[in-house]
Parts: C-alpha cells; structure tokens; sequence
C-alpha cells in the first residue's frame, strides 16, 4: 500500500510514518519549484524597473548567446560519466534564480551601508569587491555541496564538482548579463565596440564568458578533493579552502574592473586569469583520464562476472571507441538501437564508478544494493543493446578496428 509492503502485524505507526516520509519527499521539490519561480519573477520585475522591458528583452536574447558555448564545454567534460540532466538544470535554475536573487538582496544592502560610510562611491567598492565575491560564491556553493551532502553518491572527483559548480555559474552569469546587457542597451543602445551593448557584449560574452565558472570552479574542485577522501578534516578542509579561492578570485577581478583603470584589468585578465583558467583546464583533462583508468580497470573484472562480453572491453575503454561503436550502429541498425548502447555504455561507467568508491573505502550508503542494482541496470541495459543481429556485427567490427589501431600503435 503507497509503496509499502504490509500485513496484519505491520504497525499502524510505520504506515503512519512511511506516508509522511513519501509526502516530504514529494513536497520537498514542489516547494523549492515555487520559490525558484517566486524568485526568477521577482529577478524579471527588479530587471524590468531598473532598465526597462525592452531593454530586459535585448539583454535577455543577448544573454543566452554565450550560454550554450559555455555549457556545452562542461558537457564536454563530463562525458566519462554524464550528470543526471535533472540535477543539471536545477544547477542552472539555481543559479539564475536562487543564487542570484540572495546576492541581490545582500549586495544591495551592502551597497547602502558602504555609501552611508564612505560616501559617493563607496558602496560600489564595498559591493563589487567585499560583497559581491562573498556572497555570490557562497549561494552558488550552496548548490554544488547541497548536492555532495543528500546525494553523494554522484560525485565520483574533481570533475563531478567542476561540472556541477560550472552549471550554477553559467545560470547565475546568465542572469547578471541580463542586468548588464539591458543598462547598456538602455545607455548606448547597440553602439559598438568602444560603447552600448555591442562592447559590453564583447567583454563579457566573448573575451570572459568563463569568469563565473572559473570562480566556482574552485569550489567545485574542493567538494571533488572531499568527495575522495576518507578523513574529516580533508573535506572540511578542502570545502573551506576552494570557497576562498574562489572569493579571492573574484575580489581581484572586481577589484581590478572597479579601482583600476583599463590596463590594470588588461593585465588581471592575462596575467592571473588566463594562466589560472589553463590550469583549470589541465587538471580537467589528467583527472578525465583518472577517469578513464578507473572505468579500464574495472571492465576485465566485469568480463569475467559475465556482465559484459570479454570483446566489449576494447570497446568501452575510451570515449573514441564508444563514439566508433554508437556511429557504427546508428548506421546499420538506426538511431533507437545506437541509444540503447549509449545507455549500456553508461551503466557500465556508473557500476565502474561505484565499484571503485566501494574498494576504496568510501563512503557508500547501502553499497550492497546499490551494487545489486547497478548490476541489474547494466545487465538490462545490454540485454537491449545486443538484442539486434546487426548492432552485434557493428560492435565486433569496431572491435576488431580497434584491435588492429592497438597492435600498428608505435610503443
């Protein structure tokens, strides 16, 4: 009965219990939709009266240019173990909703004080350089550990927070670049590159559409480093550590936008910036063949279990030979049979994955059932992928290519 296996000497209070815990999780997100909407409302209403409606609209249409480059490059990282799509865009909704209306209400709180005590000027100093990183970074934060503390389980590393951190930033820029975009639009019109939006959309929708993400992506590299370890005091230390630097790159962004002048924000972006974003973007690529490596080492383990077929180890081994294997089946067998090996190919990434975090020790709330589970999900997975003839002669052709490329691969 709603979910719950009963009979006569089942509790009343247990029933009682179990139809309260199913409404709270039900609720739970219905309340958060609401005042997500409340809040994006809100944000559209405050927007509308500063700059105008049709100047919101420019800036809206702007806005969503650099939003799909952006977001399709944290895709792109994340294609060894792809995020729930769900929890992707309550990322995205929470930042341009949730996370940006918080920052709103303090920062313009902050922009009062800071010009009732320093005078004409001040309160955007205060706002831009001590509020605005504090404040911004930490509601988008909320988001990204919000995720690592009720569902740990899909933060397998430093991609995973990256990924999840890079979402949130990508819709709460989305929104600022309305506000941005709209005032611009309202002041200078169109104009060109040295005014109105066309310059404004210069600056921030080509030359720094990754100043958000990089920022958070600090915070979501410090969730990944607690989300791999063991000791308690490495979490809290990690958490705490990429909150500030991703509050000290802020500061020095704003700070070099709003006390220095032109070159002064030339040479932040090229000498801090660009050097920090390249070494983001490193770390991105060696822990993506962490990744990988972890998914290799478990497949011959899976073999011998019967899961997958000892000959679909080469071709789940990298993402080249997947992509050959899903291309070489949308060709002979169509595009529905090409998703279901897609689908198999993640279920054995996420029972590698959950295998892994079991043999390292960590932390993996009913690991045994989830373990059973998983190995359902991918057995059913294959069952669907292999069921056709000519999607069993695409894979062993690509298999066999790929055989060929490892044995002329120089050594």
């Amino acid at each position: 009965m709603g979910g719950v296996a009963i009979d006569e000497r089942t509790p009343v209070g247990h029933l009682t219990s179990a139809r309260l815990e199913r409404r709270r999780v039900l609720l739970w997100p219905v309340v958060v939709l609401v005042l997500l909407g409340l809040s994006g409302l809100a944000l559209l209403g405050v927007a509308t009266a500063r700059v105008g409606f049709v100047p919101v609209i420019v800036g809206a249409l702007l806005a969503l240019l650099p939003v799909g480059p952006v977001l399709a490059a944290f895709l792109w990282i994340d294609r060894w173990e792809p995020e729930p799509p769900k929890l992707l865009l309550a990322a995205f909704v929470w930042g341009a909703c949730g996370a940006t209306g918080c920052a709103l209400l303090i920062n313009n709180t902050a922009e009062v004080v800071g010009e009732s005590l320093l005078g004409t000027g001040g309160g955007d100093v205060v706002a831009a350089v001590i509020s605005a990183p504090l404040v911004e970074e930490a509601a988008k934060a909320l988001f990204v550990v919000g995720v690592f503390l009720r569902r740990r389980v899909e933060f397998d590393g430093i991609v995973d927070g990256i990924v999840y951190s890079g979402v949130t930033a990508i819709g709460f820029a989305f929104t600022e670049n309305i506000n941005y975009f709209g005032l611009a639009f309202r002041e200078g019109g169109f104009g060109d590159l040295t005014g109105g939006v066309v310059a404004v959309f210069v600056l921030r929708g080509i030359l720094t559409p990754f100043a958000h993400p990089l920022f958070s992506a600090m915070v979501g590299i410090g969730v990944g480093i607690a989300a791999g370890s063991r000791k308690r005091w490495v979490r809290t230390t990690a958490l705490l550590v990429g909150y500030a630097l991703a509050v000290l790159l802020h500061a020095v962004w704003n700070g070099a936008a709003t006390l220095g002048g032109g070159a002064t924000f030339v040479d932040t972006y090229f000498v801090v910036m660009v050097p920090i974003f390249v070494a983001t973007l490193v770390l991105v690529l060696w822990q993506r063949r962490r990744e990988q490596r972890t998914v290799v080492a478990q497949l011959p383990g899976f073999a011998e279990e019967g899961w997958i077929a000892p000959g679909e180890v080469t071709l789940l081994s990298s993402l080249p030979s997947r992509k050959a294997w899903r291309k070489a089946v949308r060709e002979r067998a169509g595009a529905e049979a090409a998703r279901a090996v897609r689908e198999y190919q993640h279920a054995v990434t996420e029972l590698a994955f959950l295998r892994h975090r079991v043999a390292q020790g960590l932390p993996v709330p009913d690991a045994a059932r989830r373990q059973a589970q998983a190995v359902g999900v991918l057995l059913g997975a294959r069952a669907e992928a292999v069921r056709d003839g000519l999607v069993r002669s695409a894979a062993t052709r690509v298999a066999r290519a790929e055989r060929r490329k490892g044995t002329n691969r120089p050594r």
